[in-house]
């Protein structure tokens, strides 16, 4: 049987220098249960990224999007089950966050974020994103027990050894 693909947006909305992290804390089997990440989630049938995007964000937080920057592609690779592509996001939003079904909504400063709970990989992406990188290929191998395994950056590996 071939295997299809997850297709994704994850999104940072930044605010006075912080991002609206979801603390994910609400859902049964979720392989990101108890770790911080943006808000986003899975592409519906015949939609872009950007449409996806706008969607996700007003779902899991109730704001409407002002202004957001495509940052980077990011391949999630988990396992043998899990790859993903991602679509990864900076923004600004009108309002504040409503209850979220996924989790927790709360405002982190930027510079304390890699001090939560998050994937090890996530920390790649935000060095990359606090070096106001141009958009980028991010490739981030795991394996079935967490453990980042490999790091591409751009094609190059990057940042471990193998």
């Amino acid at each position: 049987m071939d295997r299809v693909p997850e297709l994704t947006t994850l999104c940072y909305i930044e605010r006075d220098g912080k991002y609206l992290m979801l603390h994910r804390v609400k859902k049964q089997g979720d392989m990101n249960h108890d770790k911080y990440i943006g808000v986003g989630g899975h592409f519906e049938y015949g939609e872009s990224p950007d449409e996806c995007l706008r969607r996700e964000v007003a779902e899991e937080t109730g704001m409407t999007l002002t202004s957001y920057r495509a940052r980077g592609i990011v391949t999630f690779s988990y396992g043998d089950d899990v790859v993903e592509y991602m679509h990864l996001y900076t923004a600004t939003a009108d309002g504040e966050p409503c209850e979220c079904d996924e989790g927790e909504l709360t405002w982190v400063d930027i510079d304390r974020v890699c001090e939560l709970p998050i994937w090890e990989g996530d920390k790649v992406f935000f060095r990359l994103l606090a070096e106001n990188r141009d958009f980028f290929s991010l490739k981030l191998v795991y394996s079935a027990s967490d453990e980042l395994i490999g790091v591409w950056l751009d094609g190059e590996r990057y940042g471990i050894a193998e």
